[in-house]
């Protein structure tokens, strides 16, 4: 057997080309997102896991400090070739001894692998147990194939879809694609009052992520106005063969301008040849007064097939973790989750 080891990977290419193989769908491991983090001030470290010389996984870590204390995540990773037992080993023992370091209470992961018994039972083995938080990160997420032609996929959309698009177009909804900032300020305007509406903390970092995506072309700003009013907002990424839709905004209203943009930014992805129009986050089928059923039944609505990833693991480091657990079940309860 080859000896397994781990090193740091400061070289994007090296990076981006085993994400192309095996990560495509791990945007949070992406080389850009390391970069967003380290932005917003988080520290950031890369690294490999070789097979000898052959690089066999790839696993990005955050450093996350709170009043509580500290945890290192690895979030939508660790990225692996196979799921083989020697890798996860190498991967833990590594997590292990950083976690000593930074006197961290627990790691978490949520790697991109179907939501599967078999997988289930082998991080259990692990020694990792569920993240006491709610289904995030996409982890269960809505995804369009978007290989086929606009009149299939008009096609394809719940009826009142259709006549939502068709609406804003006969009513002369203005839809904008804007590829740099200079627009983003509307979407903050629209966010905050969709946060104040929904009654949710807004994301922080969206425009460091908007700035270092926008850089490789990889992100863009869509608005939709009517009658001078800009009604509604999202942010795209691209990324790996896949437009994602990962912030959105508006402001209550009869016209159907976030339908245009969806339609929009949906023209536009298959114009860069992705192949996946990834809707991001949707409502566990289950959970009937879940906060995003409003929302789910929305993307629903322009077809596609909903795709489920393990849920979020952590691996606990010390008895400092009890109070993360406990924090985060009461606030996934309060919140309805």
């Amino acid at each position: 057997m080859k000896y397994i080891h781990i090193e740091p990977i400061s070289d994007e290419k090296i990076w981006n080309e085993f994400m192309m193989r095996f990560g495509k769908e791990s945007l949070f491991q992406s080389f850009e997102w390391g970069d967003v983090e380290t932005r917003m001030h988080v520290p950031v470290s890369r690294n490999g896991i070789y097979e000898g010389e052959s690089l066999v996984g790839i696993f990005q870590i955050a450093v996350m400090k709170s009043r509580r204390g500290v945890f290192l995540h690895v979030r939508h990773g660790p990225v692996l070739s196979q799921q083989s037992q020697s890798y996860w080993d190498a991967f833990i023992s590594h997590m292990k001894d950083m976690g000593k370091r930074e006197n961290a209470h627990f790691f978490r992961v949520n790697p991109m692998i179907l939501d599967t018994k078999e997988h289930r039972d082998m991080l259990k083995e692990l020694g990792f147990r569920p993240s006491p938080i709610h289904a995030m990160d996409a982890e269960y997420c809505l995804v369009l194939d978007i290989t086929q032609s606009e009149e299939a996929l008009i096609s394809a959309m719940r009826k009142t879809t259709r006549y939502e698009i068709r609406k804003a177009d006969s009513l002369g909804v203005r839809v904008h694609l804007y590829s740099d900032a200079k627009n983003l300020d509307h979407f903050f305007d629209l966010y905050k009052k969709t946060a104040l509406r929904h009654e949710f903390v807004p994301h922080s970092g969206i425009r460091e992520e908007y700035d270092i995506f926008s850089k490789g072309g990889k992100a863009l700003y869509i608005e939709a106005e009517y009658e001078g009013e800009i009604l509604a907002g999202a942010v795209i990424l691209f990324y790996m063969g896949q437009a994602i839709y990962h912030h959105g905004a508006s402001v209550p209203s009869k016209i159907p301008a976030a339908s245009a943009i969806q339609w929009a930014a949906i023209r536009e992805a298959k114009k860069r040849g992705c192949l996946r129009y990834n809707f991001w986050g949707i409502a566990p089928e289950d959970k009937k007064n879940h906060p995003w059923r409003g929302i789910t039944a929305f993307k629903y609505g322009f077809g596609g097939v909903a795709e489920s990833y393990v849920h979020a693991q952590d691996y606990p480091l010390s008895i400092g973790y009890g109070v993360s657990f406990v924090i985060e079940t009461l606030r996934r309860i309060q919140k309805g989750y």
